[in-house]
Parts: structure tokens; sequence; C-alpha cells
């Protein structure tokens, strides 16, 4: 019996006389595909990949006594994936013989689908551990990467808060780096709210477990600031502290975040990419939150230069009203009325004065004038014993001619009038 006659699909994946599908080679409702072609194709499918070089980190080492076959778990360090990889005792001593957990590894495997359980795993046929020079030179190599993108760009970095409403804390658990950020802040602010989220902070774990808790913090709209802290360690230890998708997930961070890892000499990535360096967990505690007692030495001190400076004002202005009440104006403001009085005393004497002089002038010409008058009027003239003839028509007669015999006249006295006619 061949391959295609017992029901099983050739090592090309090309589909067995058995399968019951469409004549294009695709199954349908009608003519499923049974589970074990599903298995084949999907084996073949795996196969065509063929062998690769794929690095990780090794999560779990599985040596069983007397079997040429060693099983390890290589964990992906950026994510929260891992793999099987089955390889020869031989092979890993030749390449890696003292490989532990969490160190990283390079090896050329082959992708291998297990239909009878259904998992993929990796056949190794040679395995390299990483060292530490190129370690180094992978980070480096990233460093220059994460630059050139902009991720440790100052232009970026934003202020901390001067006082957070909630500090966020990443950081392992009961670890001296917990301790000393806890203890120190709280030292320097006593009221400082800190929302703790405790992670692994070495080996497979750690960079999912911190990007987690990273996102978990930067959605808490109460938190203000957040603390990623460790204490010292070797180059391997802080591995996951120069992560690419760690360093990714802290400049997508809407919160700013302050990097508190290892010592002073530590730098991993992760100072780079985070708004301020902290240089130990200590450091960042003192960064976070002000020192109570002296803000209130400084607003002490603020208080003081205040006072001083509203009292110089004070002192200032009381003096220029001395200054001013020192006038004699000001020292006996009824001088100033007294002297007006005087003033408008005089102006009025004197016009009453002027008044009653001008008034006396016009009373004698007016007499003057008066005496003329009455000298000249024909009243006085009558009063003297004279009269004036008149005609009927009014006129004054002054000539004997300018009357008639039989004319009517008319005789004004001094006192009275007379009637008169004309005889001859």
């Amino acid at each position: 019996m061949s391959a295609g006659e017992d029901g099983r699909s050739t090592p090309d994946g090309r589909s067995t006389p058995d399968e019951r599908s469409t004549p294009d080679g695709r199954s349908t409702a009608e003519e499923p595909w049974p589970v074990r072609v599903v298995s084949q194709k999907v084996g073949a499918w795996i196969a065509r990949l063929g062998w690769v070089w794929v690095d990780g980190q090794v999560a779990q080492i599985s040596r069983r006594p007397g079997a040429s076959t060693v099983f390890l778990t290589l964990r992906d360090p950026s994510a929260d994936l891992s793999l099987t990889v089955t390889t020869n005792r031989d092979v890993l001593d030749a390449g890696a013989p003292e490989l532990r957990e969490g160190a990283r590894v390079v090896l050329h495997a082959k992708p291998e689908f297990y239909a009878a359980r259904g998992t993929l795993s990796l056949r190794a046929d040679e395995i390299r551990q990483v060292g530490l020079g190129e370690l180094l030179a992978r980070l480096e190599k990233l460093k220059k990467l994460l630059a050139a993108e902009g991720l440790f760009d100052r232009s970026r970095k934003r202020r901390l808060p001067f006082l957070p409403g909630r500090v966020g804390l990443i950081t392992g658990r009961a670890s001296a780096a917990e301790r000393d950020v806890l203890t120190n802040a709280r030292r320097r602010w006593p009221a400082v709210d800190f929302r703790t989220i405790n992670v692994a902070v070495q080996g497979p774990g750690a960079v999912p477990d911190i990007v987690g808790a990273l996102k978990v913090l930067d959605a808490d709209p109460a938190v203000d600031v957040i603390v990623i802290a460790r204490g010292g360690g070797g180059i391997e230890d802080l591995l996951p502290f120069s992560d690419e998708a760690l360093c990714r997930a802290v400049f997508a961070c809407r919160t700013p975040v302050v990097s508190a890892i290892g010592h002073e000499t530590d730098a991993p990535l992760l100072d780079y990419v985070a708004d301020v360096r902290a240089s130990t967990p200590t450091d960042a505690a003192k960064r976070i939150v002000p020192d109570l007692t002296e803000e209130v030495r400084l607003i002490g001190q603020a208080r003081s230069r205040l006072e001083r400076a509203v009292r110089h004002l004070v002192d200032r202005e009381q003096h220029r009203i001395d200054l001013l009440r020192s006038r004699p104006v000001l020292a006996r403001p009824q001088v100033m009325v007294e002297q007006r009085t005087v003033e408008v005393a005089a102006l009025r004497d004197r016009a009453g004065r002027s008044l009653e002089h001008r008034l006396r002038g016009a009373t004698d010409d007016l007499r003057h004038t008066l005496a003329r008058l009455r000298a000249l009027s024909p009243a006085a003239t009558l009063e003297r014993g004279y009269a004036i003839v008149q005609r009927a028509d009014g006129h004054v007669v002054r000539a004997a001619a300018d009357v008639a015999k039989g004319d009517p006249l008319r005789v004004r006295l001094a006192e009275g009038e007379l009637t008169a006619t004309v005889d001859g």
C-alpha cells in the first residue's frame, strides 16, 4: 500500500485520494476534511518553513537521566510566547554545556508539527549560548536603532508633577528597591499615596509582567507618575530593562515614567527612554516627591520675605504721608480758607466802594442834567409869566401875521390855559 492509498498526504503536502473535498481541493460543509487530513496539511505547511535560526531565552531545561533527548522551553523575552525545543544531549553539550534557565541562546532548528497531540515544536541540531560580548553588541545595536527613531529625544521628555496625587510603583515583591522607594518617599512626604504592582524583575517572565503593570498604571487616571525600580545586578539580570518591547511601551506611556534600575553605574536602555533617570531607587524617591521639611522651611523664608516687603512698602507710604501732612497747607488746612476769606472780603469791599463811587458820580451827572433840562424847559419860561399861543390846529403863533381876525386861539399858561379870539 502506498502513502496515498491509506488516506494520508504525500510528503510534498498534496491531497490524497481519500480527501473528501471539492474538485479544486477546498473543503465544504457537505465534504469536510477529517482531522487527520487537517493535521497532515498543517504539518506539511509547517515543514515548508525549513531550517531557521531562532533567538530566545531558556525558560526551562529538562534532562532525563539516561535519555539522549533534552527538552527546552524557549521563551520570547518581549512577549508571553514560548515553544518546546528538542535536541540531542550531544548537541547541547557541544554548543552550550553550561546552559542554565534564563540564559539567551541562538539555535538552528526545524519546526515540526506533532499530529498525535496537535503541538508544534522545534528540533534543534545546533545551540549557541549568547555570550556577554554578543549581548552587549546587540544592546548597542538596539540602542542606536531606538535613538534613530527618536525614543531618546530630550524634547519629548515630560516634567514630573511637583506633588503627585498617586505614585505608581513597579518593582519586585518584598524587594530592597520597593522598601527604599516607599520608605524614603514617605519620610520626605508622609501623605504620599502609592499604588504598587509587584512583578518579576528578571527571568523570562519579567518583560511581559512589567509591560502589563505599566499599562495598568498608565490607564489609572489617579496615577500621576510611574516608577520602575530594581536593585543592582549583573548585566544578564538587568537585560529585561533593555528589552525593545519595554522601551517602546514606556515611550508610548501618557504618564511620566521614572527609571530607577540598579546602581549609579548601571545604564539599561530604559534609562534613556524614561522621562527621568534616577541613579538608585532611593534617588527616585527624592525625585518624585518634595521634602516636607524643606518645603516648610522655604515657605517660612518666603513668608518672611513677603512680610519684610509689605512692611517696607507700608513704611515708605507712611513716610510719604507724613511728608505731605507736614506741609503747611495740610498741617493747618484752615489757613488756606482764611486767606481766601480775606481776599474775598477785600474784593467785596473794593467792589462795593467802586460801585458806590460810580453810583454817586452817576447821581451827580443826572442831577446836573436834570437842572439843565429844567432851565431849558418851556415850563420854566411859563412860570416866569410867559404864555404860549397856539392856533386851533396846534401850531404856535410866533407873529401877528400868522392869525386873522376871528381865529380862535389857545393860550397856555404856567398853570392852566385860556381860549381867545382874534379881534383885529
